[in-house]
């Protein structure tokens, strides 16, 4: 979690109020990313809300089981999630905040929701409980695996019979937030060029894979010199491998499949001048691919269409490269976004599935013979990853794997920090 002192003042009972309706919209199926947007609308420290609910979420079994724990009837929403999002905090962050400044805001958000005078006894009566008796209440919440691995049982189930060597250091890596990478646009700067001028400006960063900049500590995009100037973007190390094994040249005719929101699109465009096209099949998304593209100087065509319904977007000119960048469970980037452990269901992953292999087949139509296809997917889950490729070269006769297909794992660490992600280079 960032740190608990705000940018711009907002008592921490409000942050703790939008992050509890964030919490609440995911255990009511809408994503994260709905209940921020809500949250920048409305809160002066959208930093802080963030934080906390993330954290929540990585924690949310945990935070369920000790509310159950406390409270012989579960309270309603709004005030279930705000417990949640306080007893996480209490439980697995208490460096961030004073235990009583946390207990004492948690209880004036409450006072603060509809009907919510009534509650403050309840509320203070819930987490005071709990510190009263938090070793022992954690000791009991931890015999529920949901609470020791922050994950649902299937996902982990899963995990391990897909990785029996890796499972629990993914679902480490899984429950550590990732750190803010940078790719630095080669085009226009080397990345040791911004690393120093960053250095100079007091901000430190270590170099990443072949393009890439970590920074020590994360912060606005805003306070980044020569963000706004082009010279880099906000993507993971895994994702910036995309651009790099597309292997653009110069005058390739270039299909970005499922482009939104455009990092991947403004990277091809940086590494060569190119022809590009790049596709989603949705259309307010697709115009957060013309804001990437404006920052960086760069221009491609853009439509709103599926990929896979070829007689409405595509005008008989096969491409030399093709990036599908497939829609998948994101089981990869659950440390980027916790709130898809909890959005997740087994049988979506048949289905996505389903979706990339036909996405596979209708793409290769428009493949110039020799060209290359990119597929690749930000999940961990085999189905998505070398089963899906091992399926399609079966089927595919004039297929051939360039090389041998990347399984990349989010497992964190000092050298080797990035996100879930697999590749597969394929050549008609």
């Amino acid at each position: 979690m960032a740190d608990p002192t705000p940018a711009r003042a907002e008592p921490l009972s409000r942050s703790l109020m939008f992050a509890a309706a964030c919490v609440q919209g995911v255990r009511e199926g809408r994503t994260l990313d709905d209940g921020l947007a809500q949250a920048r609308l409305h809160s002066t420290n959208p930093g802080a809300v963030h934080d906390l609910a993330a954290h929540a979420l990585r924690h949310l079994a945990l935070g369920e089981v000790l509310l159950a724990q406390a409270a012989a009837r579960p309270p309603a929403e709004p005030l279930s999630s705000l417990l949640c999002v306080a007893l996480t905090v209490l439980a697995a962050a208490p460096e961030k905040y004073g235990e009583h400044t946390l207990v004492s805001q948690a209880v004036d958000a409450t006072a603060a929701l509809p009907g919510g005078q009534r509650m403050k006894g309840f509320a203070n009566a819930v987490l005071r409980g709990f510190l009263r008796d938090k070793a022992g209440a954690i000791e009991r919440a931890m015999v529920e695996p949901g609470c020791v691995y922050g994950l649902p049982d299937w996902w982990v189930e899963r995990l391990k019979a897909q990785y029996p060597g890796d499972w629990r250091a993914i679902i480490e890596g899984n429950n550590v937030p990732g750190p803010m990478t940078l790719r630095v646009n080669i085009r226009r700067a080397s990345r040791e060029d911004l690393r120093q001028h960053w250095a100079r400006a007091g901000i430190e960063s270590r170099p990443v894979g072949q393009a890439g900049l970590i920074l020590e500590r994360a912060r606005p995009v805003s306070a980044l010199p020569g963000f706004d100037a082009g010279l880099c973007s906000v993507q993971d190390e895994a994702a910036q491998r995309a651009g790099f094994m597309v292997g653009v040249q110069p005058g390739m005719r270039v299909l970005d499949a499922c482009a939104a929101p455009g990092g991947k699109t403004g990277h091809l465009l940086e590494l060569a001048d190119c022809d590009v096209l790049a596709l989603d099949a949705d259309a307010r998304r697709l115009a957060l691919v013309q804001q990437n593209l404006t920052r960086l100087g760069l221009s491609a065509t853009l439509k709103a269409a599926n990929a896979a319904q070829l007689d409405t977007w595509w005008d008989g000119r096969p491409f030399d490269r093709i990036l599908l960048d497939a829609p998948c469970s994101a089981s990869g980037i659950v440390r980027r976004q916790p709130d898809i452990r909890w959005l997740r269901r087994p049988t979506d992953i048949t289905r996505l599935a389903s979706e990339q292999g036909r996405l596979l087949n209708q793409l290769w139509e428009v493949l110039a013979p020799g060209g290359q296809l990119v597929f690749a997917t930000c999940s961990v889950w085999k189905e998505e990853g070398r089963d899906q490729i091992d399926a399609f070269l079966q089927r595919t006769p004039a297929a051939k794997r360039v090389s041998e297909p990347l399984q990349l794992l989010p497992l964190s660490g000092d050298a080797d920090n990035h996100d879930g992600f697999f590749y597969a280079i394929l050549q008609k």
